[in-house]
């Protein structure tokens, strides 16, 4: 998610868990790619190798060290077509959603980390209809349960 306010290129990554619509929101303060990447790598590797198979990105530039994901942890990228938003539908879906808390003028980097994970914890706690009523909190903890069992 890009920002007007922003000073330099910051912007929001969105991460969704497809099956139980997990959000996870981080913070690049610039468009490289590299740190992105290694904040990716650092949040999703205490995650079983199961939960963390594969990326669908965008055809971002902050997502051009995609490689770094294989080698830090094992996952595969993937990346949607040109001009084809549908491909990342839920995406699309949980960024109109975030719009509500991160308006385009917002200055993202006057914001503190808290915000953000104030932001993630209100999405990962809303029941949602598609999941029974569950809230995607309780659907992942549900599925990485699952995993552990095997």
């Amino acid at each position: 998610m890009i920002f007007e306010r922003a000073q330099g290129n910051a912007n929001v990554a969105t991460l969704i868990e497809r099956k139980t619509r997990y959000t996870l929101l981080l913070r690049n303060n610039d468009r490289k790619s590299r740190p992105l990447m290694n904040k990716l790598i650092n949040e999703m590797s205490p995650l079983p190798a199961d939960a963390r198979r594969s990326i669908t990105f965008d055809r971002g530039f902050e997502f051009t060290s995609w490689r770094e994901l294989h080698k830090g942890m094992g996952t595969k990228s993937w990346f949607c077509d040109p001009q084809a938003p549908w491909q990342k539908g839920s995406v699309e879906n949980m960024n109109k959603r975030i719009r509500r808390y991160l308006p385009r003028d917002t200055a993202l980097l006057a914001l503190p980390s808290r915000y953000m994970k104030s932001i993630c914890d209100r999405l990962n706690e809303t029941p949602r209809k598609c999941l029974g009523y569950r809230t995607p909190a309780e659907a992942f903890r549900d599925e990485l349960m699952k995993l552990e069992r095997g």
